[in-house]
């Protein structure tokens, strides 16, 4: 079909409500940016699932770093993005008035230099992310470790895509087909998502970014779900293969193993995670045991807006209180977060 038989489609439909969740915060961001709520019938809805990292790393996270950004000659280097996410009491950037030392960079690979420059200054970097960023910081410690560097470690909040998925369908989420996140895929390969979809009888479509890559894979999603088809499609086969990026997973096997780990507004979820393996002890900052913080602000519905169980517009905060310049939730921060998305959608 062509696109524009594909659109029309997806404009006419007016078979029972489906609801599909992307579970990939880059999704969530181009979604909004073409509009492509737009171009669906009103019984097609998207929801936004817990696919952005900085909107799924707990407080308690944050508030390590703080601590650690406190410490004597210790420099926390981070992405921008995170530097802004609430904490318990407050954030990162607004710790540093309070004498916390957080430096923005790039890339983790920035602090190879930074700690070769500064050999009297301990630099920790803010591992967050998913399957996607993992081999990235597993090369961070490989190259830390060739370049004898004792003054790198990481704080891991690092997170997998499969099991906070089966949370969501074990906790009654209204889900009908997944829109499977591509870059993730590129790493694990297509068939990363087939367990799950076998056990829920659910299907996944693997998408890219572009417009018509989402308008596609939508378009798969739903005549899965009409021909009552479990499984996993990929749509973007020029990136994504069935065996993934074989270096980059052995990258992250050797240096990460399958952990529990705090999502924020769902507390812990068994072998979520990856931690550090423990011959590499030595370059984790305290990753361990980091719990959601009870202290929370009551009125934020991130955890649920996270969960699918609520839109921003739900929340009583959004638009309000709650802004891109003020952000009260984890949602607001990053712009790959539904609220974000959201805000910019209704400014």
């Amino acid at each position: 079909m062509e696109i524009k038989e594909i659109i029309e489609y997806l404009q006419n439909y007016q078979g029972p409500v489906i609801r599909l969740m992307e579970v990939c915060g880059s999704h969530t961001a181009a979604i909004s940016k073409f509009g492509i709520r737009d171009l669906l019938s009103d019984r097609i809805e998207l929801i936004s699932g817990p696919g952005c990292p900085v909107c799924v790393t707990p407080s308690a996270y944050v508030d390590r770093l703080i601590e650690l950004a406190k410490e004597p000659n210790t420099c926390v280097a981070t992405f921008g993005d995170l530097l802004r996410v609430p904490g318990s009491s407050k954030s990162l950037s607004e710790s540093k008035a309070d004498g916390a030392n957080a430096q923005m960079v790039y890339s983790p690979m920035d602090i190879l230099k930074l700690a070769k420059d500064n050999p009297m200054t301990n630099y920790v970097f803010a591992a967050v992310g998913f399957e996607t960023t993992a081999p990235l910081y597993a090369l961070l410690i490989e190259e830390a470790m060739k370049q004898n560097l004792s003054n790198i470690r990481i704080l891991t909040a690092l997170k997998s895509m499969p099991n906070v998925i089966a949370y969501l369908l074990r906790n009654e989420a209204q889900i009908d087909g997944f829109l499977a996140p591509g870059h993730v895929c590129a790493i694990t390969g297509a068939d990363y998502f087939g367990k799950l979809a076998e056990e829920f009888h659910i299907p996944f479509a693997v998408s890219g970014f572009g417009d018509e890559e989402l308008v596609v894979a939508i378009y798969g999603l739903v005549r899965m779900i009409e021909q009552k088809e479990t499984g996993v499609k990929n749509f973007y086969p020029s990136v994504v293969e069935s065996g993934g990026n074989a270096v980059a997973l052995d990258k992250l096997n050797t240096y990460f193993e399958p952990c529990t780990v705090a999502w924020r507004g769902m507390g812990e979820i068994e072998g979520s995670g990856f931690c550090l393996r423990k011959e590499y002890a030595q370059f984790d900052a305290g990753s361990i045991g980091l719990k959601e913080d009870k202290k929370k602000n009551h009125a934020c519905r991130c955890g649920e807006i996270l969960m699918g169980k609520a839109k921003p517009t739900d929340c009583p905060l959004f638009a309000r209180v709650c802004n891109p310049s003020n952000p009260q939730g984890a949602c607001m921060v990053s712009y790959e977060g539904s609220c974000f998305t959201a805000f910019q959608t209704k400014a």
